[in-house]
């Protein structure tokens, strides 16, 4: 009996093994056919096909910009070449990067040196080359770099009470980015170029780990965070464009090729409106930053201004310009938080190149979380900007005959060292403004214009349009307050107008004003109530355009959004 159960059992057992083995085959042959299908039909897909099926963070440049080319041949000589570029570019990128370092280092920091520096094994991937058309005299060439190395880079680090750290190691270094390469000038003798220059055009990625050799840098962790971001700024401050290093091929004077400021861009932050609320109870409490190149000593701030989704600054700052073809004014909007990191509310970007030099401009800009998504539609608050690009006259020349101009590079021995930029030699004279909108923008001036500085505003608060109700009856009372930001004039205001949200005013006031740069109207309507009253919406205008027009109707916005509109008119008169 038992014999016939354990056959009857094993045969079952079987019988099963051999279903799941046929069962088994059948789904890989399957797999395979679609495999082979999907290869198949994938290979007679074009360019145009794949940008359609695939997101571009999975696309190398060559697939998404037609301009781009494939650089195999490249990669393959580069490997080929890359022990020989190891030794000698190791000794170049130490003595450009470390003083770069000294430059940066914390207070805590005495002394950091590199003990080791090489490239390691492992070359870098081209993924992708294109050509850029110049007006000038020179050929550039863009192309898209990853590296994911070995490098062997060892820091000897000793503080200021002379003690001296365990090494520090860096290392899983990982950059994406665009390498650019300027073959410049052009000349009629071999190589028919007379020098190299060559700068990262755009960092997109920068990973590394820091290691003590011997220790455990987690027990410094105020130290690391101080070494990682100074490593980070001195790459910033060393390669990325405008920076640049060159590399004379043939003799002679390459003096132009070296980085020097060649403009100041004046910059007001105005306000801003409509921001959007990061803090779960209570308003954002919202700051601007702003830089040309991302390095800590050149971003610029403005002060905190608590509780509010619409503030108002009013600030004015400076920036070296030293390549208006290229460099753009990044704005962030960040709410500011005692506890935690400061987080993002928005960023927006306006390129210098679309200034125009000495004339006042200005700007609405939206907000977005992210100036790389071109997508993104989430309504994120706007900031208005005044912008003032001034260029400085490059052949221009001081009693000593020496261009006023310093440069932010030198060549020594051939190639290129970076040292610290000293500020302009003089300031310019002050001039007037500029202001945009939604990315709406205007001219307001010339910076030729000579502005009065202190004189008589004239503001007539001609009607209202679509106010706010915030009364039981679907209607307001609604009257204006006027009265200026920057100084002592008495604040004034306009009737109550009974049971409407068109009202109409038609009444002038007068403003003594000192400085008109610097100073702003502030406009408030109120709805007039019993036992109090309601606030239904608020704008602020600085005086540059009617410095410029001397008189302008201006129709605006209130703040925050669908409040309604204002009808204005403003005039000066100099003192």
């Amino acid at each position: 009996m038992g014999l016939v159960i354990g056959f009857v059992l094993g045969l079952l057992l079987g019988l099963a093994l051999t279903i799941a083995f046929v069962l088994c085959e059948n789904q890989r042959s399957q797999a395979r056919r679609k495999l082979a299908v999907s290869t198949a039909a994938f290979s007679q897909l074009n360019v145009e096909d794949v940008r359609k099926l695939f997101s571009k963070q999975s696309l190398p440049q060559w697939v998404l910009f037609t301009e781009y080319d494939k650089v195999s041949w490249l990669n393959y000589e580069l490997r080929k070449m890359w022990p020989s570029i190891d030794q000698a570019t190791s000794e170049l990128t130490r003595v450009i990067v470390e003083p770069i370092l000294e430059q940066y280092k914390p207070p805590v920091i005495s002394s950091l040196k590199f003990q080791k520096f090489t490239l390691g094994t492992v070359a870098p991937q081209f993924v992708g080359i294109q050509k850029v058309e110049t007006t000038d005299d020179e050929i550039v060439l863009e192309m898209e770099l990853q590296w994911d190395g070995n490098p062997s880079i060892i820091l000897g680090v000793k503080t200021m009470l002379g003690v001296s750290l365990p090494p520090v190691q860096v290392k899983d270094i990982g950059v994406t980015g665009v390498f650019r390469v300027v073959f410049k000038p052009l000349v009629d003798t071999f190589p028919c170029f007379g020098a190299i220059m060559y700068s990262l055009r755009e960092q997109k990625k920068l990973d590394f780990k820091l290691k003590f050799i011997g220790g455990d840098i987690k027990a410094f962790p105020v130290l690391a965070g101080a070494i990682d971001g100074m490593i980070r700024t001195a790459v910033t401050d060393s390669f990325l464009w405008p920076m640049r290093q060159v590399v004379p091929i043939l003799a002679g004077d390459y003096s132009d090729l070296l980085l020097r400021t060649c403009g100041r861009l004046v910059v007001k932050v105005v306000q801003a409106k409509d921001l959007l609320n990061m803090d779960l109870f209570g308003k954002s409490d919202p700051f601007a930053q702003l830089f040309i190149r991302p390095i800590p000593a050149r971003r610029k701030r403005t002060k905190t201004i608590d509780n509010d989704l619409n503030p108002v600054w009013n600030e004015v700052f400076e920036f070296e310009i030293e390549d208006p073809a290229t460099q753009k004014l990044f704005v962030h909007i960040f709410d500011e938080d005692s506890v935690q990191a400061s987080e993002l509310i928005g960023s927006t970007q306006v390129p210098v190149r679309e200034l125009q030099p000495g004339s006042l401009t200005e700007y609405w800009l939206p907000l977005v979380k992210d100036l790389g998504n071109k997508k993104e539609n989430k309504y994120r608050g706007q900031v208005q900007l005044e912008l003032l690009y001034m260029p400085l006259d490059v052949d221009s020349r001081p009693e000593g005959g020496t261009k006023s101009q310093t440069p932010r590079t030198t060549l020594v021995n051939g190639v290129q060292h970076h040292r610290r930029a000293s500020s302009l030699a003089s300031k310019l004279s002050s001039k007037s403004f500029i202001k945009p909108a939604a990315v709406h923008y205007r001219v307001l001036s010339s910076g030729d214009d000579q502005l009065a500085a202190s004189g008589t505003l004239g503001v007539t608060v001609i009607r209202g349009e679509n106010l706010v109700a915030k009364d039981f009856n679907g209607k307001s009372d609604p009257y204006v307050v006027i009265y200026m930001k920057g100084s002592k004039a008495k604040m004034q205001k306009t009737s109550v107008m009974r049971k409407t949200l068109n009202p109409e005013w038609n009444q002038r006031f007068q403003f003594p004003v000192e400085d008109a740069r610097n100073d702003m109207v502030v406009v408030e309507v109120w709805d007039r109530d019993v036992f109090g009253k309601d606030f239904m919406g608020s704008c602020a205008l600085t005086l540059s355009k009617v410095l410029t027009e001397r008189s302008y109707y201006e129709v605006v916005t209130l703040s925050p959004r669908a409040a309604g509109k204002l009808h204005l008119h403003l005039e000066w008169t100099n003192a």
